[in-house]
């Protein structure tokens, strides 16, 4: 009888990696072949019918492109992609018809998920050198990671980061908007990039990215030209802005868009509270602030903040302060649809977008450009933007900008004669 024995001294790692790895190598450069034949196969069927004088189809396969490597996440793929001849001609233009896979688009040389790893990395502290070496240990190639194509990646994004600033906002309306100044230490040795970040909720509910800009420490100098330079391409002013209390923002805000009303960070006020406390009463005033924002409706948020004062106003008057000093202010996402107001009550989406960068914040060889830094997290959020849900119910984003009314979360009709004179 024979018997399989693991041996438990022998090693799966092979000359190219694991044997694990290039398993998963191989099933993706086999699915990828197949979706490949596909996609070609249903193009070629779809025109079918379509034959020259002769009775011959204008659109045939005609074997295959040149072999490339393709890094993916399941590593370097090899690619030999099929090859569409299709001769025909657009009647407008006259220019021959081409086939472009929406799988592999030509010349591509890495996937989505791997160019969206790269400005991650860069803001982590990894050199543009240590790219090829490093991700080699993972996708088991470094082709097309050189520190040359790093450079260039880098160059090409500045670019369009610089383009994205200077875009036309007159066509797009944000209702609402949150903004933060991101600091970020990595690979500056002795200054360190503060990203003025600005994302709006636009009127038909989604999220997008509205501007991103090199500041000094949140000043509201520079966010007075960040703003100035949003109004004069075009953008309206929101109807309501959200963010930290301690920004230049919001001097900036009431110079250029005097009509923006101010909605304050809860996720920084409960953070300046807690820290202004002994340990032993974080606990309970955590609990307190809980009761505030999150209550059912304004009056409701009222009589806690009332009752957060009464607790902790006598033995920490300057912490009940900063409560109800901007009372008004940490309140005001009360007056909008109860749907929208898990989303203004924080600049969520901002910190969330670069938490993972905040984890790690070091100097390391070689330190990197403002510029640089800049264009990476552009990059960043340009990766993240895509997987942005838009705010919930994102019909009533239209009713606020319209100037409607909300109670205690809740649209307030109009009767006849409201109608009638607005009308």
């Amino acid at each position: 009888m024979l018997k399989v024995v693991h041996d438990v001294e022998a090693s799966n790692e092979s000359a190219g990696g694991s044997l694990l790895d290039e398993i998963v190598r191989d099933g993706a450069r086999q699915m990828l072949a197949v979706a490949l034949q596909a996609e070609v196969a249903a193009y070629v069927e779809a025109f079918a019918d379509e034959v020259d004088e002769a009775g011959r189809r204008l659109v045939v396969r005609n074997g295959h492109h040149e072999p490339r490597e393709v890094t993916t996440a399941a590593g370097a793929i090899p690619v030999r992609a099929p090859r569409v001849n299709d001769k025909r001609v657009d009647p407008t233009t006259g220019q021959r018809e081409r086939f472009a896979s929406a799988i592999l688009p030509a010349w591509a040389r890495k996937s989505p998920k791997v160019a969206e790893v790269l400005p991650l990395l860069y803001l982590h502290g990894l050199s543009s050198g240590d790219f090829g070496p490093a991700l080699t240990q993972f996708l088991g190639s470094g082709a097309g990671l050189s520190a040359a194509t790093i450079t260039r990646l880098t160059k090409d994004w500045q670019d369009e980061a610089v383009a994205f600033n200077k875009r036309s906002l007159a066509e797009t309306d944000y209702v609402y908007v949150w903004v933060d100044g991101i600091h970020l230490k990595v690979r500056l040795e002795q200054d360190k990039v503060c990203l003025l970040v600005m994302i709006g909720v636009r009127a038909d509910g989604s999220k997008e990215l509205i501007a991103l800009d090199d500041g000094h420490r949140e000043s509201t100098e520079s966010w007075l030209d960040l703003l100035r330079s949003c109004k004069r391409r075009g953008m309206r002013a929101p109807v309501l802005a959200v963010g930290d209390g301690a920004l230049g923002f919001w001097a900036a805000v009431r110079e250029v868009f005097p009509e923006a009303r101010e909605q304050r960070c809860w996720f920084h006020k409960i953070a300046n509270v807690l820290n202004a406390l002994p340990k032993s009463a974080q606990p309970g005033a955590k609990a307190a602030l809980a009761e505030i924002w999150n209550a059912e409706d304004k009056d409701h948020a009222k009589a806690a903040a009332k009752a957060f004062a009464a607790e902790y106003g006598t033995k920490w008057p300057k912490v009940a302060a900063k409560i109800t000093d901007d009372l008004d202010v940490l309140l005001a996402f009360y007056d909008y649809p109860a749907e929208h107001w898990i989303h203004l009550r924080t600049t969520n989406p901002i910190e969330s977008t670069f938490a993972t960068v905040r984890l790690r914040q070091r100097v390391t060889k070689g330190p990197g450009s403002r510029a640089a830094g800049v264009a990476m997290a552009f990059k960043l959020i340009e990766s993240a933007q895509a997987r942005w849900r838009a705010v919930n119910a994102p019909h009533l984003v239209a009713l606020v900008r319209a100037g409607a009314t909300f109670k205690k979360g809740k649209l307030v009709e109009r009767d006849d004669d409201e109608k009638g004179a607005a009308a």
